[in-house]
């Protein structure tokens, strides 16, 4: 009798794949760690400030650590005019309009590369690899990021910019610089826990991107720059935009009762349409970092609009009928996008939001990278043609 082969595991996108150490983070199907500490945990008594600093710094601050990293990150957060008036300048400009489309914005997130490229130019360490400097770095970035995000949303908004305000928290001053409006104590809390959940998730694409790009040799602001490209991705942080998008698109065509969510949902897996905010490579019973913020989104709600509730009551809906007709779980990107509609932030912002989150995250990495490097050169499995000869063919 012929042997049966079993098939053999899919490692398309390395799934499954483990491809060097780390101390920065920790994640498996219950718990995601940052040095040692779980992300409930953080979320329920750490500030983002703290956070930052244990991810780049490797542990817990003391109160005189805190201060003086607080007091460096608030007085980093001026931009050149020079560089906020190019960021500015291209958020306001229109692309053409393509045969039956309509004129929209360029994307938030590649004009924000953009703006780090340009801080590059600007930093007088960019190409200093040394530990120290890299740290001096990785305040700067973390600093000036806001800054950057909140130029853009300006020349969105068509309006004048507003300057940093060091008097602010990380998350207060992100949301004035986007909104121009100091924000009350819960927006600030809110936007606070949702940084810590995002800041920092091991080998992710974008963080892996970022790895590759430091294990050459090249500087942080090259390798920031490459993750916040792979971070721009639908599959990876654009999914709490398209996750809106979605939810946006199942109110509108529910509105008038033609059609119900269920009616929606059951369209949608027939036609095999990705539904975004679900699923997790390594979640696979549900990323806990999701009910952390669906709760301060509805505190945020029960304080502020309570109106602004109907979204969350779809997004149970919707989230009911994954789990009963696919077994699939929201990840964080599903409650993300309902937090942040209700609190006004504009849908296109939410992923420069992650980025800055998520650069603490980076620059730990890359100077983890640095640190112990060899450069990250993978081997392909050639699968074309046999070999030809060019006369004979």
């Amino acid at each position: 009798m012929a042997a049966t082969s079993e098939k053999a595991p899919d490692t398309r996108g390395l799934a499954g794949q483990t491809i060097g150490d780390t101390s920065v983070c920790s994640v498996n199907q219950t718990q995601l760690i940052y040095r040692g500490y779980e992300i409930a945990d953080l979320a329920a008594h750490a500030t983002f400030e703290e956070v930052a600093f244990l991810l780049l710094v490797g542990h817990k601050p003391s109160p005189a650590e805190l201060a003086d990293f607080d007091q460096q990150l608030r007085s980093n957060r001026e931009v050149s005019e020079d560089i906020l008036d190019i960021i500015t300048g291209i958020a306001a400009a229109r692309i053409a309009s393509p045969p039956g489309g309509h004129p929209d914005s360029l994307h938030p997130m590649s004009i924000l590369q953009t703006g780090v490229s340009l801080l590059s130019h600007a930093d007088p360490e960019c190409e200093d690899n040394s530990p120290e400097a890299e740290m001096r770095k990785s305040i700067r970035l973390a600093a000036k990021i806001p800054t950057l995000i909140g130029a853009c949303q300006a020349g969105r908004d068509n309006r004048e910019r507003h300057a940093p305000d060091a008097s602010l928290s990380h998350a207060a001053n992100l949301l004035w610089l986007m909104t121009g409006k100091k924000p009350s104590d819960i927006a600030a809390k809110v936007m606070d826990i949702s940084l810590i959940l995002y800041a920092e998730h091991d080998f992710n694409a974008s963080t892996f991107t970022s790895r590759v790009i430091a294990s050459t040799n090249s500087d942080m602001h090259s390798s920031v720059c490459g993750g916040i490209g792979a971070l721009k991705g639908n599959l990876h942080g654009g999914a709490n935009e398209a996750a809106m998008d979605m939810l946006s698109d199942i109110m509108n065509d529910t509105a008038d009762g033609s059609i119900t969510v269920d009616a929606w949902m059951k369209k949608a897996f027939d036609e095999k349409r990705k539904l975004m905010g679900f699923g997790h490579r390594v979640y696979k019973n549900g990323d806990h970092r999701a009910g952390i913020l669906r709760g301060w989104g509805l505190k945020y709600c029960d304080q502020v609009d309570p109106s602004m509730k109907k979204w969350f009551d779809l997004g149970d809906e919707v989230q009911a009928i994954m789990l009963r007709d696919k077994n699939i779980h929201p990840n964080v990107d599903f409650p993300c996008g309902m937090t942040y509609y209700s609190m006004g932030i504009p849908v296109p912002q939410y992923t420069p939001i992650f980025v800055a989150s998520r650069v603490t995250g980076w620059c730990a990495h890359i100077m983890e990278q640095h640190a112990n490097n060899r450069i990250i050169r993978p081997l392909a499995h050639y699968a074309g043609p046999e070999l030809m000869s060019w006369q004979d063919s």
